[in-house]
């Protein structure tokens, strides 16, 4: 059976979306390039992007609802089902993941009791795969509502669920503190962090991302990972033998 047009917000909600939406459009010449923050801002409202919010897009727009729903359900960013408050993604691509991630996934799993892309009955955590965080250099790394959690181990991710679901909340390895995933997603809106200090807290990914570029500098970079230990007696490299030797 067809679906039946979304249903609009109600009148107060849409008032205030719709000044919210003329504030970011006015940012573009042209206005549809403001479809992304408007996707955002929209899943501020209810945590998603609900077909209602698909159907506001487009009418403030002037675009199809069939070329809303394209660009809502081509980024992973944007929910298409209800989610927790905190939104903890574990990098498993292929350095993250020989460095860990996939025991985090795994051990946060069975943790919580839920699988990839489900939430917790409290509703507080969903837990994700997600591809690269651009932040090899500090493998295994963890994201909870895109702040970053580096050089996880399974049992520091587990403490860190376990406090986002006592409430205890966690602080960011760098970056600004967390904040609900829909406060996340009106920043990412487009729209001023309102927290005291949250922006000055934003910095630098730190020595590791820095380290390469010291060394193509000439420069002494300093070791920023773990000492290798010495090979064991017997394990070094096979000495090279001439033809002929016994």
């Amino acid at each position: 059976m067809p679906r039946l047009p979304a249903p609009d917000y109600p009148a107060d909600v849409r008032e205030r979306l719709a000044a919210d939406a003329q504030e970011v459009i006015a940012r573009y010449p042209d206005s549809r390039s403001a479809l992304l923050p408007l996707l955002h801002l929209v899943q501020a409202e209810e945590g998603h992007v609900t077909r209602t919010g698909l159907r506001f897009c487009a009418e403030v727009l002037g675009l199809t609802s069939a070329e809303v729903t394209a660009v809502a359900t081509f980024y992973t960013m944007y929910r298409r089902e209800p989610g927790g408050e905190y939104q903890v993604g574990v990098c498993t691509n292929t350095l993250c993941a020989v460095m860990g991630g996939d025991a985090i996934f795994e051990g946060l799993r069975r943790h919580l009791g839920i699988g990839n892309g489900e939430t917790t009955p409290d509703g507080k955590v969903t837990l994700e795969h997600v591809e690269c965080n651009a932040a090899c250099d500090f493998a295994p790394v963890v994201m909870v509502n895109w702040e970053f959690f580096d050089n996880q181990t399974v049992e520091s991710a587990k403490a860190l669920v376990d406090d986002l679901r006592a409430g205890r909340g966690a602080e960011p390895t760098r970056g600004a503190p967390l904040c609900t995933f829909r406060e996340t997603s009106r920043i990412l809106a487009g729209f001023p962090d309102p927290r005291p200090g949250a922006v000055e807290a934003s910095g630098g990914a730190g020595p590791a991302s820095l380290a390469g570029l010291r060394l193509a500098k000439g420069e002494n970079a300093p070791r920023v990972g773990p000492p290798r230990s010495a090979p064991a007696q017997g394990d070094g490299p096979t000495p090279h033998r001439e033809e002929g030797e016994g």
